[in-house]
């Protein structure tokens, strides 16, 4: 088998491979006795259909797969020896010549791979990148405190309504009667609640049960009819608040600390707006933090100045997405992507120059870290550690989650190995002006 390397324009280069008979006989020979093994031909026994037959009917067929396969595994061995470094992946050439296996015993077989820039990146004190910190603000705390208090509050009663409370109610047409109607202010718009401002218990309105419930399925639960039945009710009612609640956040006593801190780290109020300024804090570092990454990030890209084989990936693109997108889709959307493929190569680069690996712990610590964030979103914030241990097993066991969490604690990693390469200096912002940094950004 010869393989030769050939350097093309644009960062791409072509590799031949020519597969010789004395290369393939072996491999062909033994499929085709499996075909006569097992071929099932009109006027021959099961396995004793002659080999000329065979070889008439299926050898050209099995050359062509057996010399493809060998010339495709030796062009991926040959550049893992060389130490090519590509992109993408590798692609049959536009240069391969027309196949003439009737005749033919050696075949040329052409490949095209783009070739990865060479990352040059030398870092100094020079090099300054600016990390935004967070200022926690009044309205933030107060934000954060009432999400978790919630969790654990109570609805009381009220004398009036003032805004989204939980309103009990009798309604009557005259036909029907409903004594426990439920309707929740909370659920609508400011517009909506407006009629029920002010109004206390064993005030009386009326209102069109079309518009305030919209669901046909919750109209009838609340009327006590099938839904068929709907059409001939009379929509106006007259609406008699019975009772006014509201959400009340817990009292700070022991019950409550015990409830929301089984593991008894919070037992006082001082300790409980510590614990409340502790979490906003780490919050507000993953946002800081994130956005250092990105601006380190675009700060490594720009500087490394890489250019990449563009006409070869976006015919990667196209080829590996069998139809689903034109050319002229992949050119449109082409300038992200070429971001990525940039800022991957650089990570490679310093992956290997700085000994950057993802171990296992690091995998761990990660998955739980991200599983305690989706229970958080349920109001979850101190979860059993076993079910926390159950939940990271489950997102490790899925490939496509455990992938996105590699590439996370990878970049991660780097960013870490990178930052202390560089000088950063800090600066104090609130939100609306690191969202405003972010819009520029992505712009």
């Amino acid at each position: 088998m010869n393989i030769i390397k050939e350097a093309r324009k644009d960062q791409t280069a072509i590799i031949k491979i020519t597969v010789a008979e004395a290369d393939y006989t072996a491999e062909v020979d033994k499929k085709l006795r499996e075909y006569k093994r097992k071929a099932n031909i009109p006027g021959f026994r099961p396995g004793m259909v002659p080999m000329g037959i065979i070889n008439k009917m299926y050898r050209k067929g099995v050359v062509a797969e057996v010399a493809y396969k060998m010339a495709s595994d030796s062009c991926f061995e040959y550049i893992e020896k060389e130490g090519i470094d590509y992109m993408g992946d590798v692609l049959p050439s536009d240069e391969q010549g027309a196949f003439d296996f009737d005749n033919n015993t050696e075949h040329e077989f052409i490949f095209e791979v783009g070739l990865a820039p060479k990352v040059e990146l030398e870092l100094t004190e020079k090099d300054k990148v600016t990390r935004y910190k967070i200022k926690v603000d009044e309205e933030m705390r107060s934000g954060y405190r009432g999400q978790f208090l919630r969790t654990y509050g109570r609805l009381v009663d009220v004398d009036v309504v003032e805004n989204d409370e939980a309103v009990m109610c009798t309604l009557d047409n005259g036909d029907i009667k409903s004594e426990d109607a439920y309707v929740g202010l909370i659920s609508m718009s400011e517009e909506e609640r407006k009629p029920f401002i002010g109004k206390k218990v064993g005030d009386q309105m009326i209102v069109n049960v079309n518009e305030l419930y919209k669901s046909a399925q919750q109209r009838a639960s609340v009327l006590g009819v099938k839904e068929n039945e709907l059409a001939d009710i009379k929509p106006e009612f007259n609406l008699t608040i019975t009772k006014i609640r509201k959400y009340a956040d817990p009292e700070m006593n022991e019950e409550f600390f015990k409830m929301a801190f089984p593991e008894g780290n919070v037992t006082t109020e001082e300790q409980f707006e510590k614990f409340i300024d502790e979490k906003i804090a780490a919050e507000l570092k993953k946002e800081s933090d994130y956005v250092f990454s990105q601006t380190l990030r675009e700060y490594l890209v720009e500087k490394a100045n890489l250019t990449l084989p563009e006409g070869f990936l976006k015919r990667w693109l196209l080829a590996i997405n069998e139809g689903k997108f034109t050319m002229e889709e992949i050119e449109k959307d082409f300038a992200p992507f070429a971001e990525m493929m940039k800022w991957s190569a650089v990570q490679k680069h310093f992956a290997k120059t700085l000994g950057v690996e993802v171990k296992q712990e690091d995998m761990l610590a990660e998955a739980k870290a991200y599983a305690a964030a989706q229970f958080a979103q349920y109001g979850m914030m101190n979860v059993a550690e076993e079910m926390l241990s159950n939940y990271v097993q489950q997102i490790l066991s899925n490939k496509e989650e455990a992938n996105k969490l590699i590439e996370k604690v990878y970049e991660q990693k780097v960013i870490e190995a990178v930052t202390p390469l560089v000088k950063v200096s800090n600066k104090s912002v609130t939100i609306a002006e690191l969202n405003k940094i972010l819009a520029k950004k992505q712009k």
